[in-house]
């Protein structure tokens, strides 16, 4: 959803980020500030885009969904991270969906005019090409990560990811399940192995299932499994 004009809030990103250096022209009258919620899509796979999103505040989840309808978890966006770009380049539809697991504000720039005002900047291309470098190292990592490392370490990254403090108690990290199969999905693995490894995992203290949520009671030892496997 775009939000009202506030220069200012604009103003504070571009500052924030140094956005302004992207571009040898200012290309702040081209800017818009969105904002979603959470559980809303950034971009949906095989959609075609008509921004390209500088991702400012908040956190998503970007998973690949396949021919037999499986996804599978690739990394996290956090600020901050261009999203479209490859599809910019290539003049494709996206190829992975987007989805906001912690409200997120985005600065969003139509295509039409960025192949008009930046398409031949040097600095905006030399940006890019550094944002495509970086996803494909990141790509190459991912692709490791879930073929050679085990489920518990994915799972503790995973909910470490996506983990909230509620407001009222700073020491309270819920976390709903109800949908496992999704989670098991993403991760790679069937709803069996993923209910054995959280099962373990509460047998060992690190987290407690509750009704639908899982607590997270030993933050230490998750990130110990966790590293830093899916950032």
């Amino acid at each position: 959803m775009e939000i009202p004009n506030d220069p200012k809030l604009l103003k504070h990103y571009i500052d924030k980020y140094h956005i302004a250096e992207v571009f040898q022209k200012d290309m702040t009258e081209h800017m818009r500030l969105y904002s979603f919620n959470k559980g809303e899509f950034i971009f949906r796979a095989n959609e075609k885009i008509d921004q390209l999103y500088f991702m400012v505040e908040g956190k998503a989840k970007v998973y690949t969904a396949m021919q037999n309808g499986k996804s599978l978890l690739l990394r996290f966006y956090n600020p901050f991270v261009v999203i479209g770009d490859v599809e910019f380049i290539e003049k494709t539809p996206i190829t992975c969906n987007v989805e906001v697991i912690s409200t997120a504000v985005c600065i969003g720039i139509p295509l039409t005019s960025l192949e008009r005002h930046a398409i031949s900047d040097p600095a905006f291309l030399t940006f890019i090409c550094r944002s495509l470098g970086e996803k494909l190292a990141k790509n190459s990592v991912s692709s490791a990560i879930n073929l050679l490392y085990p489920l518990e370490n994915r799972l503790a990254s995973y909910l470490l990811a996506i983990a909230s403090l509620d407001e009222n108690s700073p020491s309270f990290n819920g976390i709903f399940t109800d949908k496992l199969t999704e989670m098991a999905d993403l991760l790679g693995t069937s709803y069996r192995h993923l209910l054995r490894t959280l099962n373990k995992l509460a047998s060992e203290g690190i987290i407690e299932k509750q009704n639908n949520k899982i607590m997270l009671l030993d933050r230490y030892s998750l990130e110990k499994l966790a590293g830093d496997l899916y950032n």
